[in-house]
């Protein structure tokens, strides 16, 4: 049996659509962790954090790089962009934050993506025009895809000049026919890709090695770790609204895969749910407003993606996709972020359930058409002018604060454990932190 002893693993992931704020809970967490690790996906996630006024944009290293007494960690089930890691670890040393091996670890098992993967990326999306799934072009799916057909190019093999030479042109074989010969785009040639990866291996190679292993001792020794996921549960490619989602698994249950850590030594799972509903690219969206209340929330919420710039279309918080991400992550405690955007709005609604051609849902139907059909039954609430941006009790909030976050506890039977109120580190109320057991609460838990 696992030891008794003081220390939890923690796993975070977004319960909508993504772009939940997951980076600043990560950062608030990461105070009480040892190590933080992010499981998968790829570049295409931006996590923007606010410390002491400056803004951090993430797309690779988890956001707890920004405390320097830590460990971040890339797992195997990342996809890696090695000259997006190498900038990301250029910006991070230029504002202060020295980044070396021993704040950061990368997996030798992480899939890379190549050139070739942006290509056909952005080759697919430009042949299907207005059917077009809204990818970020950066290359995530075809590099998922090559990992699964067992042709995909690994960290390790960025070190060893004849294996990643043998691969590259062996790939490029049957991508640069596909490009040439389908989508009518430009070969590419290889012994540029070759010497350009070469040149990465050099880069990053100190920060390489065996994170499984790492994280197994870490554990042993009782130190606290968190795991980080990017997207969001109803972007998982198996559970989310499919085709218009990512390439990977965005669920807890990926964390031990992606990291090589096994389920029982995971303890806790928190899911972040956005106190609205956003979602970029394609794909049926229930609760969206297509009016002045949406474009209010866009513009409060500075709802444009970290990773594209994208506007996010909004809508009100819609509860059957929260509770569907409580039973696929088996969530223990909701962090509600960016309620402070809701400030003014006179009146606030909750999705509590779906219409579906003439029938009642209350979970998302795995066939699109019927998620398309859909039409969210809400419940309203009286909104609140307050201004939330300098509350930091759960005793100091509006009344019709604290009603929308306990019909949001309510509805989902699971407890509100932290609220953000700002974009800072400190704007937050944490009413139970899962690193800290048996600490001072301002609350019971499950009971607002």
């Amino acid at each position: 049996m696992r030891e008794k002893k003081e220390m939890a693993n923690v796993i975070v992931v977004g319960a909508q659509w993504g772009d939940e704020g997951k980076g600043k809970i990560v950062d608030l967490l990461a105070e009480q962790a040892d190590f933080i690790v992010r499981f998968q996906g790829g570049n295409n996630a931006g996590h923007t954090l606010v410390v002491n006024g400056q803004k951090h944009i993430f797309h690779l290293i988890p956001s707890g790089i920004l405390h320097r007494d830590k460990k971040c960690v890339i797992g195997n089930g990342v996809v890696l962009d090695p000259g997006v890691l190498i900038e990301e670890i250029d910006r991070l040393d230029a504002a202060g934050f020295i980044v070396t091996p021993d704040n950061l670890a990368i997996s030798l098992y992480s899939h890379v993506i190549m050139p070739y993967h942006r290509a056909l990326d952005l080759a697919r999306e430009k042949k299907k025009g207005t059917s077009a799934i809204g990818t970020t072009g950066r290359g995530i799916g075809p590099c998922y895809e090559d990992k699964a057909g067992r042709g995909g190019i690994r960290v390790h093999d960025l070190f060893d000049p004849e294996v990643l030479s043998g691969k590259v042109t062996s790939n490029l074989e049957e991508k640069n026919f596909i490009l040439r010969n389908f989508f009518g785009e430009k070969s590419l040639d290889p012994a540029e890709i070759i010497d350009e990866y070469l040149a990465y291996g050099e880069r990053i190679g100190r920060f390489t090695g065996n994170v499984s292993q790492l994280l197994q001792e870490a554990d042993a020794h009782g130190l606290n770790i968190l795991f980080e996921g990017a997207q969001g549960t109803h972007l998982d490619i198996d559970h989310g609204t499919y085709p218009y989602v990512t390439s990977s698994n965005t669920v807890a249950g990926n964390a031990c895969c992606g990291a090589g850590i096994g389920p029982t030594r995971i303890d806790k799972v928190i899911g972040i749910v956005k106190a609205y509903t956003t979602r970029v690219g394609g794909g049926p969206f229930p609760a969206e407003l297509r009016d002045q209340t949406g474009e209010h929330i866009r513009n409060v919420g500075g709802e444009f993606g970290a990773t594209t710039g994208r506007p996010r279309r909004c809508g009100w918080l819609d509860m059957v996709a929260v509770n569907s991400a409580v039973r696929l992550n088996g969530l223990c405690g909701l962090a509600i972020t960016k309620l402070d955007v809701l400030t003014g709005l006179p009146t606030l609604k909750i999705g509590i359930s779906y219409n579906c051609r003439g029938g009642k849902l209350d979970f998302v139907p795995a066939e699109l058409d019927a998620l398309e059909a859909c039409e969210p039954v809400f419940e309203e609430f009286a909104g609140w002018d307050e201004d939330l941006g300098q509350i930091r009790t759960w005793a100091d909030l509006p009344q019709n604060t604290k009603k929308y976050l306990k019909a949001i506890e309510k509805i989902a039977g699971v407890p509100v454990t932290i609220i953000s109120v700002g974009p800072g580190r400190e704007a937050t109320i944490v009413l139970r932190n899962p690193f800290l057991d048996g600490g001072r609460h301002e609350r019971p838990a499950g009971k607002i």
